[in-house]
């Protein structure tokens, strides 16, 4: 069970870190310098608050040197929410790479494709059903 304090730390902290990156107040050369899309999907922080899990997800470019970029600049992201959150201690960050986006996309097209396929099955069947119904007319007559 969560607690409603750690929740509010791990929102205080996803904001930090988003404005962060957002602004570009990370001045770590392969974060600066990238075209993809870095999202802070998710923070845990661990009930002592001596750590919290930094969930980052990458569109496109070297997911695993982004992360590491961004484990590299921790200690930097650490003291800026220690400015900014009002903390006794500020927990040491720990950044994971998080796939959900690029899943729930590939999920998406998957389902799309299913459904197009499904689409064109029932237009295949239409077209059987009415051959057999105009042969059968014409043997009818």
């Amino acid at each position: 069970m969560k607690f409603e304090r750690t929740q509010r730390i791990e929102q205080e902290i996803k904001k930090v870190i988003t404005q962060m990156l957002i602004e570009g107040h990370i001045k770590n050369t392969v974060i600066t310098e990238t075209t993809s899309l870095i999202s802070i999907v998710d923070v845990r922080v661990v009930t002592d608050l001596k750590y919290a899990y930094v969930y980052v997800s990458v569109l496109g470019g070297n997911k695993d040197e982004i992360v590491a970029a961004l484990q590299k600049s921790a200690g930097f992201i650490r003291s800026q929410i220690g400015k900014r959150v009002k903390l006794r201690y500020t927990p040491e960050l720990i950044f994971e790479r998080d796939d959900t986006i690029k899943t729930a996309i590939e999920m998406m097209e998957k389902i799309n494709k299913v459904h197009h396929d499904d689409e064109e099955k029932e237009l295949q069947a239409a077209k059987n059903i009415e051959e057999k119904t105009s042969t059968n007319q014409n043997l009818d007559k």
